[in-house]
């Protein structure tokens, strides 16, 4: 009898089972310590009116096709310009998601005989992007500003010639950290580089009218902002603001944007409204605030440090250990999740608490209670 095609697909399987790393999906339950609906819009009344409004407006759910055939809605063009005015940019260019926003990016803008210099937490989409692209790629220490100004200067000095790109997160999604984006720019000026900033998890929480951490940077010419719609904003998608260059190279050599169906102008809409919620509110990014302020009293107490931002991670180390004080709260009826490796390094397991205004003070300090009972039963 043959052997099976995919003997080698449940070997890696069970390998990832035996080293407590293997995956499954499971429903949502418990109060919600897990989403990065940071600011409470996903399921908000105010996003449900618009939606309604988009409705009766009558724009269709779906584009009919990419953007360059018949999928190009004026939707689609007023979010562009919307955002490209909110977040200080020349233009701006809408896609389905952020990992496919990056991919598209890191495959496309960097040319052969450039160099992308990293940070050794970028995202999983930067990387594959990079993957696909054409031009040389160092990982610089983490938040590590001369790390970065080392890699450029050998590359020059070892004969490169092209434009140095600098790839950062303004906050990391499982360290809850942020990233010395001045200095970074210092760098990028220094050498003439662009500097490429993700601020998904930093979108809506941060900056006036939820800019993001990347808004009071100068040299807008040279900088590149990546901004989320599924995270803080409630919606989907995920918007890719420059220079107007980067938006007409993308549109012309971007194969993930040339070959994928267009988002739903009916999301189009809806992040749209979305953006002037944060912007004429905030008093959400504030209460969310004072939340993360209250969590981190409540897990100094613990003896457990905090982030500087919504996210508060809680390194334990061991795998299955991790997934035991997880699975305890989950009982408890606290939605807290474990990541384990490749997702964050080896031996730092965590718990990757997210401070969201789908909670109350009541419940954080519920939460944490159930906390130091599970980690000293673990």
């Amino acid at each position: 009898m043959a052997s099976s095609p995919f003997h080698a697909h449940r070997a890696d399987l069970a390998a990832l089972a035996a080293e407590d790393r293997r995956r499954a999906l499971v429903p949502r339950a418990g109060i919600d310590f897990a989403s990065n609906d940071y600011l409470g819009l996903a399921g908000s009344a105010a996003l449900r009116d618009a939606l309604a409004a988009g409705i009766a407006r009558g724009l269709p759910a779906g584009s009919g096709g990419s953007r360059l055939l018949r999928g190009n809605h004026a939707e689609h063009e007023a979010l562009e310009t919307h955002a490209a005015r909110h977040y200080g940019s020349e233009a701006a260019l809408f896609f389905p998601t952020g990992f496919a926003a990056n991919a598209a990016l890191f495959a496309t803008l960097p040319q052969r005989g450039d160099l992308i210099v990293h940070d050794e937490l970028i995202h999983a989409s930067a990387h594959d992007g990079m993957k696909l692209g054409r031009a040389d790629i160092r990982a610089a220490a983490h938040n590590d500003a001369q790390a970065f100004d080392d890699a450029v200067a050998a590359w020059r000095k070892a004969g490169g010639t092209g434009t140095p790109w600098i790839a950062v997160e303004s906050l990391y999604s499982m360290d809850g950290d942020t990233a010395p984006l001045a200095d970074l720019a210092i760098v990028a000026a220094r050498h003439d580089a662009v500097l490429v900033v993700d601020e998904a998890h930093a979108t809506g929480v941060f900056g006036p009218a939820g800019q993001g951490l990347a808004h009071g940077l100068a040299s807008r010419e040279r900088l590149i902002t990546l901004h989320t719609c599924g995270k803080a904003l409630g919606c989907e998608g995920a918007l890719l603001c420059g220079p107007q260059i980067v938006r007409d190279f993308l549109v012309n050599r971007g194969r993930p944007f040339i070959f994928s169906t267009a988002p739903s102008p009916l999301m189009a809409w809806l992040v749209r409204q979305a953006l002037e919620i944060v912007a004429t509110e905030p008093e959400r990014p504030a209460r969310l605030h004072a939340l993360v302020r209250h969590a981190e009293a409540r897990l100094a107490a613990l003896g457990l440090p905090a982030s500087s931002s919504q996210i508060l991670p809680v390194v334990i180390g061991d795998n299955a250990r991790a997934m035991r004080v997880a699975g305890a709260l989950q009982a408890a009826g606290f939605d807290v999740r474990g990541i384990r490796p490749p997702t964050v390094p080896q031996s730092t397991a965590r718990l990757r608490i997210a401070i969201t205004l789908n909670v109350a003070e009541s419940d954080i300090d519920a939460m944490t209670g159930a906390l130091a009972d599970a980690m000293a039963a673990a």
